[in-house]
């Protein structure tokens, strides 16, 4: 079933194909987030503290605002979160140099450990599953995921290669 002017095999794109795709995701993202879930559980934490910790560990210093936006969750869930962090010890706010008003976040150390211990968990599995499927189902795997994102979050992931792009 090729279409002879793409080349492209287009059996891929039947219902149970994409049927399989979607509980792939499903069953990809219970088993990714599980033992992080449970390290999570220890502190009284969930998937939402996971994230915030996440992205400030990859992005010392970002801006509450930059952090709204990549989150894309309101104002309100945001600041229920974060203050349960900073409140615990794990992430400090920091007035910006030139608007005091602006604060930046930044992992304690006791989040930096956290955060470690977290991803360890997570890029394992990651490492195991690449190492498994090779280099060109590594390199077709991120552009599935590229595909799914909306247009707006692509250039956070430079083509390989290419040097990242700032972050916060």
């Amino acid at each position: 079933m090729t279409d002879i002017k793409s080349g492209v095999n287009l059996l891929f794109l039947r219902e149970e194909e994409l049927r399989q795709g979607i509980e792939l995701l499903y069953f990809a993202y219970r088993d990714f987030t599980a033992e992080p879930d449970a390290i999570l559980a220890e502190y009284g934490f969930g998937r939402a503290h996971h994230r915030v910790i996440y992205f400030v560990g990859r992005s010392p210093g970002i801006t509450v605002s930059a952090l709204l936006s990549t989150l894309r969750i309101t104002k309100q869930s945001l600041s229920r979160v974060l203050g349960q962090l900073v409140e615990d010890g794990l992430i400090i706010q920091v007035p910006g140099p030139r608007d005091r008003r602006q604060r930046l976040l930044e992992l304690t150390a006791k989040g930096i450990e956290l955060e470690r211990l977290l991803t360890e968990k997570q890029r394992a599995r990651i490492a195991r599953a690449y190492r498994e499927a090779g280099a060109d189902a590594v390199e077709g795997f991120r552009k599935v995921m590229l595909g799914l994102i909306d247009d707006a979050d692509r250039p956070r992931f430079p083509a390989r290669g290419a040097p990242p792009r700032p972050r916060g």
